[in-house]
């Protein structure tokens, strides 16, 4: 479950910079050759990959280092504490990215049915 939920809340990003959806969330519709549209496409791509379990321990890995490189790079400049840097999300997404790297794909994923198929 915490496999799902963390690939929804992380998904909602990608739909944000990509599509602009939902209308009014913020940083909106971001080009696709800047930065942001960039971070788009991985949050889009390893969200997905996560909420179906497929590639689960690859799309973790690159999403736990992708909100590492996030916050460092866009909160911890502005303070040591995540709680002022605004950074606390990232943070959060990084060790929960990195759990499921480590404990897998769980039950209900892609992954674990083609383990118990094959």
């Amino acid at each position: 479950m915490l496999r799902i939920v963390a690939a929804l809340m992380f998904l909602q990003h990608g739909l944000v910079k990509l599509f602009g959806f939902p209308e009014g969330a913020q940083p909106g519709l971001q080009p696709l050759a800047s930065l942001l549209g960039v971070a788009g496409v991985i949050e889009m791509v390893t969200g997905i990959l996560l909420l179906l379990g497929l590639f689960t321990r690859p799309a973790a890995f690159v999403a736990a280092g992708f909100t590492a490189v996030a916050y460092f790079y866009a909160h911890a400049a502005q303070s040591i504490y995540p709680i002022v840097n605004q950074g606390e999300l990232a943070a959060l997404y990084c060790f929960v990215f990195l759990y499921i790297f480590f404990a897998g794909p769980g039950a209900f994923s892609i992954d674990g049915r083609r383990t118990r198929i094959g």
